[in-house]
């Protein structure tokens, strides 16, 4: 607290004080907004205090009405789950190809949104995320080509690629590829404060002053004049530097992805995941480590990087670990990286997990019943132990925490696949949010 003050407090002013806000506006918040759209190739943006989740809410809301049909991939956000809850829309939900050999989800391929289509011709939206957890992404140019000869909008989760649209040697970002609007999590890779996120939208196929009206609904109504600021910032520095800070940081990732890989019992994850998958796009600053040859979950190679060296990574499972490399990285945060890994092999041990444990694979994608998610979770429920749960219908959002993608979603069945995977990883550290009984001793499901 003594570092922050008094120059970071003494900034905190409230409504009226003098900041200008979306209820005070002396147009300085909407100049703001307008050169973040033209630095996002868009026509309009909104700053978003609330995290990607207000964003994810909007879009939705701003395009669909209960009832209504929506084309949404099963990697979804739970921001994006709820909102199908809060607007009642029926997703029809499209599966992303799965690589065999690590289990692990990937692109969404623009045959399955036009066969969506064509099932849904009366859809009202096809809502992507892209780039995924693990840093593929979808061909975005093709499915957009695809939903616009439809007279269908294209809304894009990109939280976890607001870098995308600095840099050519990443994927294109989704404004470029031709999406109507996408939410970028400024605050996970560039220069963001905590909850600080950008929606940017393009006018024509949705209507721009709804969704910034439906922001202003979701979003707080006593927003961070620091978190404006930090978004204002960081446009700028990526508009006039990013292409520079962003070739820094794929020389970082190159660096520590190449010294990884050299480091027995320790595999990393890399761009042939995307071999033979035309338009899929790949984004090297997210290192996936696979540590279970040296008998180690993710939880336990995390507590050793975080506790021995100062190494924090953003997610953990059952196999392996996932670390960012961002433009705040340097040469000694990637050689602290280097030194933890290879510290991991002193703690070998016996392998305790197959390959098939890294993710929920399969069993993600539940069987869907006839109820929408809103109606799910606003049906009439009971709580039941987990074992008498089986065959039973979800009344909550279960989401194991990272990555925040919904292992059941409201309306769908309960497996006893689904439910082991759930308690195996539980037992070793697995968070789970949306559970009504955070023990996982029962759960609530549709009476």
């Amino acid at each position: 607290m003594r570092a922050l003050w008094p120059d970071t407090l003494a900034l905190d002013v409230p409504h009226g004080g003098g900041v200008d806000t979306t209820h005070f506006s002396r147009g300085l918040l909407r100049e703001a907004e307008r050169l973040a759209a033209a630095a996002y190739g868009g026509d309009d943006a909104r700053f978003l205090v609330n995290g990607s989740t207000t964003g994810n809410l909007a879009m939705l809301m701003a395009t669909c009405r209960d009832g209504d049909t929506v084309i949404v991939s099963r990697m979804l956000h739970k921001s994006l789950l709820a909102g199908l809850v809060f607007s009642g829309a029926r997703p029809h939900y499209l599966i992303p190809a799965m690589d065999d050999r690590r289990n692990l989800p990937l692109d969404i391929e623009p045959a399955a949104v036009a066969g969506a289509l064509d099932l849904h011709p009366n859809a009202k939206a096809v809502v992507l995320v892209s780039p995924s957890y693990v840093g593929v992404s979808s061909n975005l140019n093709a499915i957009a080509a695809i939903c616009h000869e439809r007279g269908v909008p294209l809304l894009v989760d990109e939280a976890w690629g607001p870098h995308f649209h600095f840099h050519p040697d990443l994927p294109a970002s989704a404004m470029q590829s031709g999406a109507d609007a996408a939410v970028s999590s400024t605050h996970k890779m560039l220069a963001g404060l905590t909850q600080a996120s950008t929606l940017v939208a393009r006018r024509g196929r949705i209507d721009v002053n709804q969704l910034g009206t439906i922001v202003d609904m979701v979003q707080t109504t006593s927003p961070s004049a620091l978190i404006f600021a930090s978004l204002d910032a960081s446009r700028r520095q990526m508009a006039l530097d990013g292409r520079q800070r962003l070739d820094a940081t794929l020389s970082h990732a190159a660096r520590l992805r190449h010294a990884l890989s050299e480091i027995d019992g320790i595999a990393v994850l890399d761009r042939d995941i995307i071999a033979g998958r035309p338009g899929a796009g790949f984004d090297p600053t997210r290192v996936i480590v696979d540590v279970h040859e040296l008998g180690l979950t993710g939880y336990e190679a995390e507590a050793a990087l975080r506790d021995s060296h100062g190494v924090y990574v953003e997610m953990s499972d059952l196999l392996s670990v996932m670390l960012l490399v961002t433009i705040g990285d340097d040469a000694g945060s990637i050689d602290r990286a280097i030194a933890g890994f290879q510290s991991l092999t002193a703690l070998r041990k016996p392998q305790r997990h197959a390959v098939s444990a890294r993710s929920s694979g399969d069993l993600i994608f539940g069987q869907v019943a006839e109820l929408t998610p809103r109606q799910a979770f606003m049906a009439d429920s009971t709580m039941v132990p987990v074992r008498e749960a089986v065959g039973r219908l979800s009344a909550d959002s279960i989401t194991p925490y990272p990555p925040g993608i919904p292992l059941v979603a409201p309306g769908e069945w309960l497996t006893a696949e689904t439910l082991d995977y759930l308690s195996a990883g539980i037992d070793e550290g697995m968070y789970v949010s949306g559970l009504t009984d955070p023990s996982f001793n029962t759960v609530r499901v549709v009476r």
